[in-house]
């Protein structure tokens, strides 16, 4: 432990409870069906919905998929199951985007997992496989397949446990990984730094470490009213609109293709007012190029589509910018971990409560 570990009081009440699941005296519910966490030791994005969003499509061709999450700031309680055009509030934007993005498949929030496992394996189409999102310190389900993502610009081995840096936990914590990824990383990022990450993260248990990186889409319009075909090039204005926590890296992307951006930031998941919402539209309108949008992000556009007090300007020059991961390097062998696992555990979907030592 470090200096900052030893006087921090959320170290010590994490470390406890670590403790207490580790020797059972908590007790973890393991289901018998494909159960898939994908989580992370920090606070703020380090890329999870992407990730599920690769999760589903190596799987939705032979499976079917239902993710679960608890919905952070959502206006609702308890065990809520999306449907097509269900107001975001109810669910969160980042699952009210998958759900945009696969409609055919199941999207639940509970912020309970097990009882929202519960809930799932009662639908009258039952899911053949589950993905936790942002359940990796959520310790009362033992997925069968635990992934935790690390952002390659915020080294775990570098910082410290909230509040004293952005850790949810030790860093240490990670060896209950079963596979880790390195995600946001550039893709000419350089061999060097990848193994330093490979020794720092995964050397002591053999945990399997992979690289991903994100890719850019087109704009998509997010209104009938706008262009529907969109160039981001050298010359273009662009009021960038996020409500994420690093929206440095999209900064970074529209700059890379050419375009004059101005930021308004907000917090993450944040919920827009009518005021602020006004604010936009003046400080859109008094952009001094002809050629200008308004670019924003998917989870964001979530948050904006069905709002009925937008500015008319908004929704005529309002354009998300959608992503997808990359898995560098051993694409392959990381599809086939998760395949391996999907398909040797197809079994009766019952539930046991058991602690994490009745299973080993």
């Amino acid at each position: 432990m470090g200096f900052w570990d030893y006087i921090n009081p959320y170290c010590w009440v994490t470390d406890i409870r670590n403790f207490a699941f580790d020797k059972g005296w908590l007790k973890s519910s393991f289901f018998h069906l494909p159960v898939v966490s994908v989580g992370n030791l920090t606070v703020g994005g380090t890329g999870k919905t992407p990730h599920i969003e690769y999760i589903i499509n190596l799987l939705k061709e032979e499976y079917h998929i239902a993710t679960l999450s608890r919905g952070y700031k959502r206006a609702s309680k308890g065990y809520v199951k999306a449907t097509s055009g269900c107001d975001t509030s109810l669910i969160g934007d980042e699952p009210a985007q998958i759900k945009s993005k696969f409609p055919d498949i199941t999207v639940a929030v509970d912020e309970k997992r097990v009882d929202g496992i519960g809930h799932l394996l009662s639908e009258e189409k039952q899911p053949d496989v589950i993905l936790l999102d942002d359940a990796f310190q959520h310790r009362y389900v033992t997925p069968g397949l635990s992934i935790v993502l690390v952002d390659s610009n915020r080294p775990i081995w570098n910082d410290n446990v909230l509040p004293f840096g952005r850790l949810r936990e030790r860093a240490d914590g990670i060896k209950r990984a079963d596979v880790i990824v390195v995600t946001k990383c550039p893709q000419a990022m350089q061999e060097s730094q990848k193994q330093q990450f490979r020794q720092k993260l995964g050397q002591k248990n053999d945990t399997p470490v992979f690289f991903s990186t994100v890719c850019y889409d087109k704009p998509k319009a997010l209104f009938d009213v706008a262009e529907q075909q969109c160039t981001i090039d050298k010359g273009t204005n662009v009021l960038l609109l996020t409500g994420i926590a690093r929206p440095e890296p999209l900064k970074k992307e529209l700059e890379s293709r050419g375009a004059e951006v101005t930021l308004m930031q907000f917090a993450d998941h944040h919920n827009f007012s009518c005021a602020e919402l006004e604010n936009v539209a003046k400080k859109f309108a008094s952009l001094p190029s002809d050629n200008k949008i308004i670019i924003t992000t998917e989870k964001d556009a979530e948050r904006i589509t069905g709002r009925n007090d937008l500015p008319y300007i908004i929704k005529e020059k309002c354009y998300s910018l959608p992503i997808k991961v990359r898995i560098m390097d051993e694409e392959k062998m990381f599809n086939q971990i998760i395949i391996d696992y999907v398909r040797k555990n197809q079994r009766d979907r019952s539930i046991s409560a058991v602690s994490d030592e009745d299973k080993a």
